[in-house]
């Protein structure tokens, strides 16, 4: 009787574990599928950790912003910018609106606005911004720069076609004064609507093939005048965009970088404000600039100059990174080695200024116009990060400052001879360390006005505001838990790479993120911080540090001290090393080069799984990988040795251990080596999880070693597979899981598969193409989490419902669970929290982390 009922307790034990609900999966891989209520993401971690290039203020309603900055995720804010929320959608494939061109609200209907993203794909809100839908018949093919709605008749809606803001590829010289040509824009002509956006009209008449448009302006006394900043010049149109002639009197140039304007509804007075691009022309023994700054009161017919006392004496500048950035600039505009310009005009000009790409004007005030430029990425140079005049161009003063030179107060005598205020008047966040020891080398990245006069920019990595006129500017990603404590909970519109989590740190409660140029973190005290739901992190390795390490791959704690950690880097500072801290953070220094790596230091060499030996703690692990599928794209390093590395005297010497490995070339290079594991009972079995190679021609799989990585078998795994992406192996069960799948695979090769007999036979658990990671709660192992990929949308099977998936019950149902997160195709690290059965934690490729609580 007891065998019996032995027998029976099996057989119902395999039925359930090999059950899979192929009508949940085939839903998932055919139509959207919305995210359950049940769990709901937080963002946490700093804000504007990357760069933001675009930013737009309501025109009516000074309460709603947004922003789509560079690492592929758009926010929205409703009060003001104290919180921000993901404008994407949730449940889509993570490629809608991942990089905004423009947001456009009518001036009527506050609820009504359009946006176009970086493909030209158009999209229509209605209340306000919260959600967007796509209009399936727009009529763009490529990209379009610009977005404009007739200010007076929300009827008349236009787009313009190019790539007119891509600063750090669109550069003028003299030998390309109007900039590139992309092969992804369309360019030469403008979209039409004149029925609410329902149905758009090309116009190309008048246009060159190639122009680059990067403003339309609606006179808003006559909807039928228009004047629009192209790549060929100033254009106007008197019937309502039909047909176009130049409109360029009194420019010097006529090649303008921006263009806005003033309307004062009760005087009806109208003043446009044009950006010369500025051109740089031999003058004997210097340079002269031409260019500046220009309004038009006659609807854009004819220009008046108000560029006043813009230009610099760079003999009285000796900032030598000023100095050093005008010598570049002008390499770069005449195309001549520097040598060969100082030696034919040594002297510096004293009528000097930059290449300005930004200007905006107080809706209020129509003398109080800004402008401003983007060093690090636009060849421009010089100090400033923002200039700004209060007269109508009489007389121009940097507003923004920022760096070492203004706060070591170089040139004092000089700026104030030109009544220029002194000093810095810019505080930053977490950067504030870095930024005080820094020249003033990187300019501004977008520039907007609110309908109160209110400014908005972003300098360096962190977006700064200036509710007083440009008196002082006060970065508005982060809010610090007390005064001085360096504990940050974000607003919630982080544009960090975020990267591999630990969590599990030896430590109760203490936990690390690791992030691309931003170092690593720690969570930390809220102090008196009223939402105490949010999470503080703290930066314990990274721009806090003089020389620190600013983009770490991964994170390892030693099993029997937690206070040392070890770190290594994918990129930047201190590539290719082998990081440690012996005082839980406090301080770092490199012990060894574990590999020497090509190229610049901002190139890539991916790396991952950093582990410690927990029974024998000087051996010690990591893998790179040649043919990264999760990673921060970019440049990769000249670097071949790919493969496991290992070290038997904690750090200090490392070798390579890829034999059994398919390797190609005379290096050895074990190409495709995404994931390094652990045996959690006995530290001598490895496990290495190898993708597909880029050409296709060698296959990935999952590979064992018994002997600490001196060499390698494969592993037995389901037939279909073809890479595997990673591996997990619970503690308390010893169950094995592989996340199996590529971005052109086919359906049967992608999912989860389970083993409960150390990888002698599996069973599928989850059936989606693509599947990066999965794991299982240290705590309670019914609950276990799946990051789910976008397949490539022309070549897999299907780019439906990417991101985080949870089980509660071991496998046998799934729920997806997405709610706030913006990039669900970008999941790039996603686990159990360690201590809290109903707590999750997720990292994403360009939008920081998150938390959770299962409901």
């Amino acid at each position: 009787m007891k065998k019996s009922t032995l027998l029976l307790l099996v057989l119902l034990s395999c039925k359930g574990y090999s059950q899979l609900d192929k009508k949940y999966f085939k839903k998932l891989q055919s139509e959207r599928v919305v995210s359950s209520n049940s769990v709901e993401w937080q963002q946490f971690g700093p804000g504007m950790s990357g760069y933001c290039e675009e930013y737009w203020c309501h025109p009516t309603n000074t309460n709603v912003m947004f922003m789509s900055p560079d690492m592929y995720n758009s926010y929205g804010s409703w009060d003001n910018g104290k919180s921000w929320q993901t404008i994407k959608d949730n449940d889509g494939t993570g490629r809608e609106m991942r990089r905004v061109q423009d947001i456009v609200f009518s001036h009527q209907s506050e609820n009504l606005g359009y946006s176009i993203s970086v493909r030209g794909e158009l999209f229509k809100t209605t209340d306000l911004g919260r959600n967007w839908e796509q209009i399936d018949d727009f009529p763009s093919k490529g990209r379009y720069a610009v977005l404009t709605v007739d200010p007076s008749n929300d009827n008349n809606w236009y787009a313009g076609a190019g790539d007119f803001w891509n600063v750090k590829a669109n550069h003028r010289s003299l030998n390309n004064p109007k900039g590139e040509v992309a092969k992804y824009a369309s360019y030469g002509n403008i979209l039409k609507s004149t029925d609410k956006g329902k149905t758009w009209k090309k116009i190309t008449n008048g246009l060159p093939p190639t122009l680059d448009i990067g403003r339309i302006i609606v006179d808003p006394t006559n909807s039928k005048k228009i004047v629009m900043a192209t790549s060929f010049g100033v254009y106007s149109s008197t019937d309502q965009g039909e047909s176009w002639k130049m409109s360029a009197k009194g420019l010097p140039n006529n090649l303008p970088r921006d263009l806005t304007f003033y309307f004062n509804p009760k005087t009806k007075e109208y003043v446009l404000y044009e950006l010369e691009q500025t051109f740089y022309e031999e003058d004997g023994k210097t340079i002269k600039a031409k260019g500046g700054i220009f309004q038009s009161t006659d609807g854009g017919q004819s220009w008046t100059s108000i560029s006043g006392n813009i230009a610099l004496d760079y003999n009285k500048i000796s900032s030598f990174d000023a100095q050093r950035g005008y010598w570049k600039t002008m390499s770069f505009w005449f195309d001549k080695p520097e040598k060969e310009l100082k030696e034919k005009h040594p002297d510096l000009p004293t009528q000097m200024f930059s290449t300005f790409n930004r200007i905006v004007v107080n809706p209020l005030n129509k003398n109080e116009v800004y402008i401003s430029h983007n060093v690090k990425h636009d060849k421009a140079f010089g100090p400033g990060d923002v200039w700004k005049t209060a007269d109508g161009g009489k007389n121009w003063l940097a507003t923004a400052r920022t760096g070492v030179d203004w706060m070591k107060g170089k040139d004092d005598a000089y700026w104030q001879s030109r009544n220029n205020p002194v000093g810095v008047n810019t505080t930053y966040g977490h950067l504030q360390k870095e930024m005080d020891h820094k020249p003033e080398v990187s300019g501004n990245r977008f520039m907007q006005i609110n309908n109160k006069g209110e400014l908005f920019v972003c300098i360096e990595q962190q977006i700064l505001r200036s509710n007083d006129g440009g008196k002082t500017w006060i970065q508005v990603d982060d809010n610090e838990t007390k005064p001085g404590s360096d504990h940050w909970v974000g607003r919630g519109g982080s544009n960090l790479p975020g990267r591999f989590m630990l969590l599990d740190t030896g430590v109760k409660g203490r936990k690390f993120f690791s992030s691309g140029e931003h170092g690593l973190w720690q969570n930390a005290n809220l102090d008196n911080y009223p939402d105490k739901n949010a999470v503080a992190v703290k930066q314990i390795e990274g721009q806090l540090n003089e020389k620190g390490a600013t983009s770490i791959a991964s994170v390892a704690v030693h099993p029997n001290d937690p206070n040392t950690i070890y770190i290594i880097m994918f990129r930047q500072d201190h590539r290719g090393a082998l990081r440690k801290s012996t005082d839980g953070g406090k301080t770092w220094n490199d012990i060894a080069i574990a590999f020497k790596a090509g190229g610049n230091i901002s190139n890539n060499v991916l790396q991952s799984s950093l582990l410690i030996d927990y029974k024998t703690p000087s051996n010690i692990y990591f893998n790179t990988i040649a043919s990264p599928i999760s990673e921060v794209g970019g440049p990769k390093a000249p670097f071949s040795e790919h493969g496991i590395f290992t070290s038997a005297d904690s750090g200090l010497t490392w070798t390579r251990i890829n034999k059994g490995l398919p390797t190609v070339g005379a290096t050895k290079e074990a190409i495709n080596v995404r994931r390094l594991v652990m045996d959690p009972v006995n530290p001598n079995i490895l496990y290495a999880t190898l993708v597909q190679s880029a050409d296709g021609k060698i296959d990935g799989g999952l590979y064992k070693s018994v002997d600490k990585g001196e060499n390698w078998e494969k592993a037995k795994t389901p037939n279909d597979i073809i890479a595997v992406n990673n591996l997990f192996i619970d503690k308390k069960t010893n169950e094995m899981f592989i996340s199996c799948g590529r971005a052109r695979g086919t359906q049967e090769e992608g999912g989860v598969w389970k083993s409960k007999n150390n990888g002698k036979d599996w069973d599928k658990i989850f059936d989606m193409p693509y599947v990066w990671q999965t794991e299982v709660s240290p705590v309670d192992s019914n609950i276990i989490t799946v990051a789910v990929a976008s397949q490539d949308e022309n070549k897999g099977v299907t780019s439906l419902n990417p991101g985080a998936y949870l089980s509660k019950d071991a496998g046998k149902t799934w729920t997806k669970i997405n709610k706030n997160l913006g990039q669900p195709d970008s999941v790039i690290d996603l686990k159990p929290d360690p201590e809290d059965a109903a707590v999750l934690w997720c990292a994403l490729k360009g939008s920081g982390w998150a938390k959770a609580i299962i409901k």
